[in-house]
């Protein structure tokens, strides 16, 4: 597997939709009594990565799912979204708010990406923004691993992005989930690990 950041310059650690409303004891999700540990544990686990990756000149991407508010100020929730989190209400995941942001211990991102589905491809500016920076290469952490990672891999792939998916840097609400998708996505994309990342990088 070609190594993300062998020229950091061209590569990018993509943190796909850790947010405050996924993640912070004040979010959507926490509010909603969605949570689950493998998904908090993340940000620490990150964070040795963001820094690394920033010190060798590489690019910090972030995602961000964003419900659009309507003229009432009623998000656009998309059918099968309501029905799996009903909780979801207005002001959560808007753009520009608390909850939307990218959370403070992985942050500043050099790029925000707003998405409205699950790959952070579709009907979005990323891969604009992407080749516009001369990016090339990129890593893949963040949640949820059957979702949106799984989603925006497998369209990075498709768009000849050299791509690799940091399987203990992601994260599902089950276990067995995460790990079939890893698997999954072996087939398609390369698999590395934070300890890998870091190695590269030192």
């Amino acid at each position: 597997m070609k190594r993300i950041f062998d020229d950091p310059a061209c590569g990018a650690l993509v943190l796909v939709d850790l947010q405050n409303d996924f993640l912070h004891p004040d979010g959507a999700y926490a509010r909603g009594g969605a949570a689950a540990k493998d998904i908090a544990d993340l940000p620490a686990r990150l964070k040795p990565v963001v820094d690394a990756v920033r010190r060798r000149g590489g690019w910090i991407v972030s995602t961000h799912f964003t419900l659009v508010p309507g003229r009432d100020g009623e998000p656009m929730i998309s059918s099968h979204l309501k029905s799996l989190r009903p909780f979801l209400g207005k002001g959560d995941f808007a753009p520009g708010s608390f909850g939307h942001a990218l959370i403070d211990e992985l942050g500043p991102a050099d790029l925000a990406i707003d998405k409205v589905a699950y790959s952070a491809f579709y009907m979005s500016r990323m891969e604009w923004v992407l080749r516009r920076a001369g990016i090339t290469r990129l890593a893949f952490a963040g949640i949820v691993t059957n979702g949106g990672v799984a989603a925006s891999v497998r369209d990075a792939h498709v768009r000849d992005f050299d791509s690799a998916v940091i399987s203990d840097g992601c994260a599902a609400f089950r276990r067995d989930i995460h790990d079939a998708t890893i698997l999954s996505l072996s087939s398609v994309v390369g698999v590395t690990s934070c300890a890998q990342i870091l190695a590269d990088l030192s």
